[in-house]
């Protein structure tokens, strides 16, 4: 199992102020599958994955990513593990503007301290494989959203993650954009390997045809997942 979330509790603000938006949650994520987590906006959706991410912390229940507590870890260890497990892909890419798109995918391996030169090299090699072999040397702003969208994906692969997380990644492509970076990241991301996993939060119907199984949220809650996930 990738992800084992128990009884995750998360506010934000105090006294009257207060919103609960995590109320006692349980999600889990089998290796080797794309899970959909579906709700209406401001069920907890993003929140929950921030937690899983190591973004956030819960105020209440436990996470395990790959069989590591992650309330265990100090501070720089769970920024450690996140660089050595985790890949992020943004609704918004977050790509930096003034960096190339070479040096946009590079990003991971140089936070991990590899030298420019390899960096540069296996994030050009993860443009490639995403069909972005002849714009590594654009920037962000020369590029169309569906290319932009493809080099948020390599910067989220170049490391080879074991778990790909996903906010809404295809909510600013067109229904062929969306469904072409759909199957590049379902090719990229699990490419055969039953020991990783992808997480992709979206409202987009169009794309639900890729998830392995679907977790429906709502009220801060999870209320149903097709199919059940299997135990390790």
């Amino acid at each position: 199992m990738a992800v084992r979330c128990a009884g995750i509790e998360k506010g934000f603000g105090r006294g009257p102020a207060r919103v609960q938006v995590l109320r006692g949650t349980d999600f889990s994520v089998p290796t080797g599958q794309m899970t959909f987590l579906v709700g209406p906006s401001g069920c907890g959706k993003t929140t929950l994955i921030s937690v899983v991410g190591g973004i956030l912390s819960p105020d209440a229940g436990a996470v395990e990513v790959f069989g590591q507590d992650l309330a265990a870890l100090s501070r720089g260890r769970l920024a450690d593990f996140r660089l050595q497990n985790l890949g992020f892909i943004f609704q918004q890419f977050n790509l930096l503007p003034a960096l190339s798109a070479v040096e946009n995918a590079a990003v991971p391996l140089i936070a991990r301290g590899e030298s420019a030169a390899r960096a540069h090299a296996a994030a050009a090699e993860a443009l490639g494989e995403l069909g972005l072999g002849d714009h590594g040397h654009k920037m962000p702003q020369q590029l169309s959203g569906g290319q932009q969208q493809r080099v948020a994906i390599a910067r989220a692969l170049v490391h080879q993650p074991r778990l790909v997380i996903c906010d809404e990644p295809t909510a600013s492509l067109d229904a062929e954009s969306g469904q072409n970076v759909m199957a590049l990241l379902r090719d990229v991301a699990l490419a055969g390997d039953t020991q990783r996993a992808v997480v992709v939060v979206t409202h987009d119907n169009r794309i639900f045809d890729f998830a392995d199984r679907m977790v429906e949220m709502s009220d801060g809650r999870v209320v149903g997942a097709s199919p059940a996930a299997a135990e390790p």
